[in-house]
């Protein structure tokens, strides 16, 4: 049988709602130990200038992470690099089940999972990913210089991107199936002002066409939303931006959801629907999405997490 490690409280998730429940729950002597899963530090390693983070005018993405991970550290939180494969939550203590083999117990656990990018769903996406196909410009951005790429949503994420990939592109063709954009009115308003971007209203992606070997994207096929006339455009990339899901795989039978997956905690708290397992950041957060929102919640968990502990000692 596998060794159990035993924590008061063991934090799932590396992005600001993690790392900021690490620093608190360290604060008050809990020992944390923080398990960082598939993608340490979260979505903000995979941007580039972040202007919203309080006292930082401006800070990379990853690099905000480091310091985050760093404080966590100093502060006295374990972190292991590995990922939950499995929670037990009808044991107490809880038992996490780890991709290396490890096992841990904890009196308390707080779920900081985050979100990931949401895809379409068409086959010929899902041939091309990696390809000619990617949800993250800053990963991949730089392979495009000098092509035409395409860029679908109309969300904060696709006018992001569209402007990211300004710095390699020749020309990037936002395709939306709306006539407005749903994004900050600073971001649209630097997206009407680019040279580069050429905005598509009321059109949707169709499908991707490219070639078959080596594998790799020429254009894709738009379909207008009004009449359902199909068009091509041609473009080398094309960059999916239509969101994010949260990431609820390791408890989506085990808590309550609501609003399309997002784990459900009670008002004014991270508590969830089973007592002693709390959830922070944009795992329970469908409305604000923020780093900053994310680390008050990270804090709001510690904080609750220890409240829990106190009264079940």
């Amino acid at each position: 049988m596998s060794q159990y490690q035993h924590t008061k409280v063991l934090i799932i998730g590396s992005g600001p709602a993690g790392y900021t429940a690490g620093v608190y729950a360290s604060r008050a002597m809990l020992s944390p130990i923080l398990i960082q899963g598939i993608e340490p530090g979260g979505q903000l390693t995979t941007t580039t200038e972040v202007e919203n983070w309080p006292g930082d005018t401006e800070v990379q993405g990853p690099d905000l992470m480091v310091r985050m991970e760093a404080h966590a550290k100093a502060m006295g939180c374990e972190i292991i690099g590995d990922i939950v494969t499995k929670l037990e939550a009808n044991s107490r203590p809880f038992i996490a089940t780890c991709d290396s083999g490890k096992k841990y117990t904890a009196d308390a656990i707080i779920l900081a999972t985050g979100a990931r990018a949401k895809w379409l769903g068409l086959p010929s996406e899902e041939k091309y990913k990696g390809f000619g196909v990617s949800a993250c410009a800053t990963c991949d951005g730089f392979f495009y210089r000098g092509e035409e790429i395409a860029v679908i949503g109309g969300g904060n994420t696709a006018v992001e991107e569209a402007l990211f990939l300004t710095n390699f592109a020749s020309k990037v063709t936002l395709v939306h199936r709306r006539d407005e954009l749903r994004a900050e009115k600073i971001l649209q308003d630097r997206l009407f002002k680019h040279p580069k971007i050429e905005p598509i209203w009321f059109h949707e992606l169709n499908e991707v066409i490219g070639t078959d070997s080596p594998l790799g994207v020429e254009a894709i096929r738009i379909q207008n939303t009004k009449n359902g006339k199909l068009s091509e455009l041609p473009c080398k990339g094309v960059f999916v931006a239509i969101g994010h899901a949260p990431a609820t795989e390791l408890v989506k039978n085990i808590l309550e959801t609501h609003k399309g997956g997002y784990v459900k905690v009670d008002p004014g708290s991270t508590r969830t629907s089973i007592p002693g397992i709390f959830a922070a950041g944009d795992l329970t957060d469908h409305i604000y999405r923020q780093a900053v929102t994310s680390a008050g919640m990270g804090c709001m968990a510690a904080l609750d997490a220890e409240k829990f502990i106190a009264e079940n000692d």
